[in-house]
């Protein structure tokens, strides 16, 4: 039993097994079916876990994998087009602010059947894809995963000719805590309308946070997968902020999937709107001046928009879907013996590139993302929780000029071929030895120090990788790198960091808080 309540930690946006006395908001497609022979997989899991320990270091069983990767999961974020492109053109700054809470929330409900992890991206992996709008327009979007151990997702969205643009990196962090587990929904996104604000060439920004997502139960006693706590959207041009709180059920009372929150003035604290409703159905906007209550989003038989991809086989080996792909095909297959041996594969080769770039002296950068440049004075100061964003150029102003840059920075659309490859320049002199690689550890959970990610260092523009270094990424031809010229406007600092408030209802489960605090 105990194994069979630890699946549902794992995985994604769902509402577990039904329980007597859940209402309506829960639902068989919320439930996964764990097989008898996996059962002993998930109790092996359970024999590895301490309190406290990092769950992103555990390796999963395959059958509880969404197949497809995290950098593709992201993608959900836009896939609402109704509720995202009207945004911009809204001309009062309250009711554009609105439009954009609906937006956020319009995507939560976007699932997979069951309740499904998606794959854990490789350093250095990459994704790209487009939608098509119905106005003949596009919107892309780029993402690369800049840290493996932290975990960190690095995107970047644009549609011109609608004056939108999205810079975010997403970094979870897992966590076991007895009875319960979390995942803490780290990171932050920047929404921008590029035709507003007093700086059109920087354009108002939205600084967006994600809620944190716990399993109640997992051990014994009723299991339950709920997102929680508070997140923000915040305006820092219009002094506007909504404060939106997705609501965890209590013991005795409350909802399963219900939000509640405000939106305000966030110099005066005058509440404008009242939030309230189910994430995964009506939600509802309440006028506080007037009392007038209207529906906000539907969520209950939305339908969103999947983007699209160039064909696999003009994919590089580094892109998600051909990366992923013998390994998807067995999940979906349910082939979970070949599911593992291609998904091992994969991580064993990620090894083993590590170990030669610790033997030759080789530090790792991304290839598409700069480090953000905060701290006082600095550019991006106030956006530090992004670490990364797009190293590229990008007229705010000219969708034509637009287009070409965006299309100079990766392959999106059919026909594009690769450019150039990964960038790894070698360490430059009077930088420490590299320290030598430690022993792939067989536990499932590895509590020791993981070298893994990438420094934030930023690669000057129009540099070449060094010939004498060989491409330790993996891709077929070996050519030489090229850095993407040219760096993007600076962002516009905010006035200060977004902190993550704790939900604070007394009727909430011991475990509620992932720091245990």
């Amino acid at each position: 039993m105990a194994a069979n309540r630890l699946t549902s930690y794992f995985f994604d946006t769902g509402t577990g097994n039904k329980s007597p006395g859940d209402d309506q908001n829960s639902s068989p497609e919320d439930e996964t079916i764990v097989e008898p022979e996996q059962g002993n997989v998930l109790s092996h899991i359970i024999s590895q876990l301490r309190p406290g320990a990092d769950l992103s270091r555990v390796t999963l069983p395959t059958f509880i994998l969404e197949p497809k990767s995290m950098l593709e999961r992201i993608t959900n974020f836009m896939a609402h087009p109704e509720t995202l492109l009207p945004m911009p053109e809204i001309d009062d700054p309250l009711e554009r602010f609105v439009s954009v809470v609906k937006f956020y929330l319009s995507g939560w409900h976007i699932k997979p059947q069951g309740v499904k992890k998606p794959l854990n991206p490789i350093l250095g992996e990459t994704f790209t894809c487009y939608w098509e709008y119905p106005d003949g327009t596009r919107g892309y979007y780029i993402a690369e995963q800049t840290s493996h151990h932290p975990p960190k997702s690095s995107y970047f969205f644009m549609t011109p000719e609608h004056h939108i643009r999205i810079d975010g990196t997403l970094k979870p962090r897992s966590r076991f805590l007895g009875n319960s587990a979390a995942s803490l929904m780290e990171g932050a996104a920047v929404l921008r309308f590029l035709n507003r604000g007093k700086d059109l060439k920087r354009g108002e920004r939205y600084i967006v946070t994600q809620p944190n997502m716990y399993a109640r139960g997992i051990l014994f006693g009723k299991m339950k997968y709920e997102l929680g706590d508070h997140s923000f959207v915040r305006c820092p041009e219009n002094n506007l902020i909504a404060d939106v709180e997705f609501k965890t059920k209590g013991y005795f009372s409350g909802t399963y999937n219900a939000i509640g929150g405000s939106i305000k003035n966030d110099k005066t604290g005058e509440i404008y709107y009242e939030l309230s409703g189910l994430w995964n159905g009506e939600m509802f906007l309440k006028d506080v001046a007037t009392g007038r209550r209207e529906l906000l989003f539907d969520a209950t038989n939305a339908k969103h928009t999947p983007p699209l991809t160039r064909p696999l086989q003009e994919q590089g080996e580094r892109e998600s879907q051909k990366l992923w792909h013998s390994t998807i095909q067995a999940l979906l297959a349910r082939n979970h013996d070949v599911a593992t041996m291609e998904k091992s594969k994969i991580e064993d080769r990620q090894r083993e590139e590590a170990s030669k770039r610790a033997e030759q002296g080789v530090e790792w950068h991304p290839r598409l993302f700069r480090t953000v440049q905060g701290g006082p004075g600095g550019p991006d100061e106030g956006e530090e929780d992004l670490d990364w964003i797009i190293n590229a150029a990008i007229d705010p102003c000219n969708p034509k000029i637009a287009h070409k840059q965006i299309s100079s920075i990766a392959p999106i659309v059919g026909g594009q071929t690769v450019s150039s490859q990964y960038i790894i320049p070698p360490h430059s002199e009077g930088q420490r030895k590299p320290q030598a690689t430690k022993p792939v550890n067989d536990n499932l959970i590895d509590f020791g120090d993981d070298h893994d990610h990438a420094t934030p260092t930023q690669i000057p523009s129009g540099t070449a990788s060094n010939s004498a270094f060989q491409d330790l990424l993996g891709d077929e031809d070996n050519n030489r790198s090229q850095a993407v010229g040219g760096l993007m406007q600076p962002l516009l600092p905010m006035a200060s960091p977004l902190k993550r408030m704790k939900t604070t209802d007394s009727d909430l489960d011991e475990f509620f808080d992932a720091e245990g605090k």
